[in-house]
């Protein structure tokens, strides 16, 4: 009598669980489309904005585009800091360094060989190993503090100061690719109430996007019981790298390689320095163990790779981009597997 009481119970319960994960599911879904949205939108509301301004070509491709990508990251990695969830904030920046070079660039490589101008683009290549070299030295194996997080700001001011002097008074080749990067967005209407709108509206819909994204990433973290930082390192991460992805590959249809692949340097050198250093610096975040012991060398390991392919051929060429698509297909399989702990 017992058995057949707690069947239906149980029964009742599975349907609730598989609701649960569906819903969970939606929200991630409805999160990154809102974070998506929100991002383009606050692009195009600040790249009219210094239109309106006066701003020149170049400052807008290096700030607003080449970081305004990373808007996403920076709303989710922070939001995730102040709710005392470090696991995401970290996983998030993490996880989306090894999708953008792996994953992203090896979709552009794959659509068409990316011949690129080797002076600036061997400069921010270095830039972003550095960068992946800081991360490691300044958790020192457990955490990063207030301190680490002054440390990634003044290195991200100094690499700004350094490439906008470098391109605005020694005629570096990658003035011209700033340019092109803020020519990938399509022109927007230069109205003031037209930029406060966008901004506003890209502004609410990050902050919005980001809590309903955190929500389905917890849940499906807890459902499928793994730890929040796989989530953070594969789900999250793809979801908010979907701005460079999709300038990216824009660019790469139009035969633009160097605005792929400096979006996507610059995307890496802003999620490190500024969306770390600015999560860091509102709240102390320990570091997984397994970021500790796999996902920070692979990171590492990424950016080494993209520095040899850029500096021995100038170029990615589909085989490049085959094996990097690999290599992400591999990470992601090893995170469910191997290293889910």
């Amino acid at each position: 009598m017992c058995q057949d009481a707690e069947t239906p119970s149980a029964g009742v319960n599975a349907y609730v669980s598989k609701v649960a994960s569906m819903l969970n599911v939606l929200f991630l879904f409805v999160g990154i489309v809102l974070l998506t949205c929100g991002g383009e939108a606050l692009i195009r509301g600040s790249l009219a904005a210094a239109n309106r301004l006066g701003v020149s070509p170049l400052l807008s491709g290096l700030v607003i585009v080449g970081f305004g990508t990373s808007a996403p990251e920076l709303v989710v990695s922070v939001n995730a800091a102040l709710e005392g969830r470090p696991d995401i904030a970290i996983g998030n920046v993490v996880g989306s360094n090894i999708s953008n070079i792996l994953l992203i660039l090896g979709v552009c490589a794959v659509i068409t060989p990316m011949a690129v101008k080797p002076l600036v683009l061997k400069r921010d290549a270095a830039t972003v190993v550095l960068a992946s070299i800081l991360f490691p030295v300044l958790v020192g194996g457990s955490a990063l503090g207030r301190a680490d997080a002054a440390i990634f700001l003044v290195a991200l001011i100094a690499y700004l100061i350094w490439a906008y002097w470098s391109e605005r008074f020694h005629d570096a080749p990658s003035g011209e690719l700033h340019q092109a990067e803020a020519g990938e967005i399509s022109a927007a209407p230069d109205s003031t109430l037209w930029i406060v709108v966008a901004v506003v509206f890209g502004l609410v819909l990050l902050v919005g996007g980001s809590q309903v994204l955190l929500m389905g990433a917890i849940g499906i973290a807890e459902y499928l019981d793994v730890p929040e930082a796989v989530i953070g390192l594969t789900l999250v991460a793809v979801g908010t790298s979907l701005p460079e992805l999709s300038i990216s590959v824009i660019a790469a249809i139009r035969r633009h390689a160097d605005v792929a692949i400096g979006n996507i340097l610059g995307s890496n050198i802003f999620n490190l320095l500024g969306i770390l250093g600015v999560s860091s610096l509102l709240q102390p975040l320990p570091v997984h163990a397994r970021i500790l012991q796999f996902d920070q060398w692979v990171m590492l390991g990424t950016s080494l790779l993209l520095l040899l392919f850029l500096c021995t051929g100038n170029r990615l060429t589909r085989l490049e981009g085959g094996m990097l698509l690999g290599g992400y297909g591999m990470y992601v399989w090893l995170s469910f597997t191997v290293f889910n702990s």
